[in-house]
């Protein structure tokens, strides 16, 4: 029967100490995860961007090697690059209208300002943090946690730990074996 009580106290000191212990490390720690996943996001568009600049160069090179290989490659390049008629009179060469420019400009930018918006209104999240991190990170959830996980440790510490009888058997054996010792 006693044996029972000790393993049931045991669990439960071990389940409310590492709740506790969680919950406190957790709000000391707070800063430094959101830090983790703010690098970690960091490094993604640090990729991303290196990508992009990696399929840059790879299209030049490229086109390099088209002009090394093949000159007339410039005279079709040429023209369009700077702006200039081109010369050829026997190619059609579409041209848009300044109404349609402008509503290309318009559309353009139309959707760049709904999305702006729609931004704006949602409360923008990194994408890579936890949701749990998100709602820790307020100052007012974090000392509730921070004080809930002290809590936890010391319900855990004085209505789990050691009973005054196991305390007084303990020092008693402690007190034996020094006696012995010297």
């Amino acid at each position: 029967m006693m044996q029972g009580q000790n393993i049931v106290r045991m669990l439960l000191f071990i389940v409310f100490f590492l709740v506790g212990a969680t919950a406190l490390s957790i709000s000391v720690l707070c800063d430094d995860l959101i830090q983790h996943y703010r690098n970690k996001q960091a490094l993604q568009a640090a990729q991303q961007s290196l990508e992009r600049l990696r399929s840059l160069n790879a299209a030049y090179d490229t086109l390099l090697r088209q002009l090394e290989e093949d000159p007339n490659v410039l005279k079709r390049l040429g023209p369009a690059a700077l702006g200039i008629e081109p010369e050829d009179p026997n190619t059609v060469y579409p041209k848009a209208t300044l109404e349609q420019l402008a509503a290309a400009r318009k559309a353009l930018e139309d959707r760049s300002k709904a999305t702006m918006q729609t931004a704006e209104n949602k409360r923008v999240v990194d994408p890579n943090m936890p949701a749990w991190l998100a709602r820790c990170s307020q100052r007012r959830r974090r000392i509730m946690l921070f004080v809930a996980g002290a809590g936890l440790v010391l319900v855990s510490l004085i209505c789990f730990g050691s009973s005054a009888k196991e305390l007084g058997k303990k020092a008693s054996t402690w007190q034996t074996a020094q006696k012995q010792l010297c």
